[in-house]
């Protein structure tokens, strides 16, 4: 039996544990597909981020500020496995080297697409670009629901959390952390 078969096997035993029928006309590939549907939203385990932002590095003599706001990602608590919805904004400021724009919301999903605490993948974000790009600072932001708290326990709809990693400038120098505060917090274009 191969691992996607044993999973389904493990689904299916799981939907007769909470009183279902997993013969029932509109259970009948739920297996296969939370099997799927899992597979993809844990993709990130078997990805490598040094590898992937190694692939688009570029020589630059620009020492400003490089952002990318409102990526959106969709990852699951590691605690109950349900949803975390929300927009990661990522900064860092070049010394020599550049990367692909791309490659910033890769990142992001990479670590989003495993089992996670928002904290914990916010400081992950910030240390693969640090580590690979060894560039002067790196801010990250992350917003987010968490499914675990509106769905069930305390079920507070929307709250929000807001998780930061501040590496190098942007640690040292509040002249630059307000920089990026602002532009994080500054209203899009209405084009956009």
């Amino acid at each position: 039996m191969d691992k996607e078969q044993e999973f389904e096997q493990l689904v299916s035993r799981m939907l007769e544990l909470l009183g279902e029928d997993p013969n029932r006309e509109g259970l009948q590939k739920t297996p296969h597909r939370v099997a799927k549907a899992l597979e993809f939203l844990t993709e990130g385990y078997h990805q490598d981020p040094k590898e992937i932002l190694n692939q688009a590095l570029f020589s630059t003599s620009n020492d400003e500020m490089v952002l990318v706001r409102d990526i959106e990602f969709y990852s699951m608590c590691e605690h109950h496995m349900l949803p975390i919805i929300g927009r990661c904004h990522v900064a860092y400021i070049p010394d020599g080297k550049v990367v692909g724009l791309s490659k910033i919301p890769r990142i992001v999903n990479v670590y989003a697409r495993r089992l996670q605490i928002q904290e914990q993948m916010t400081e992950q974000i910030a240390d693969a670009i640090l580590e690979t790009i060894k560039p002067k600072g790196v801010a990250v932001v992350v917003h987010a629901r968490h499914m675990c708290m509106e769905m069930r326990g305390v079920q507070k709809i929307n709250s929000t959390t807001v998780s930061s990693a501040l590496r190098g400038l942007f640690k040292r120098d509040e002249r630059t952390r307000n920089e990026f505060y602002n532009l994080i917090n500054t209203p899009a274009p209405s084009n956009f």
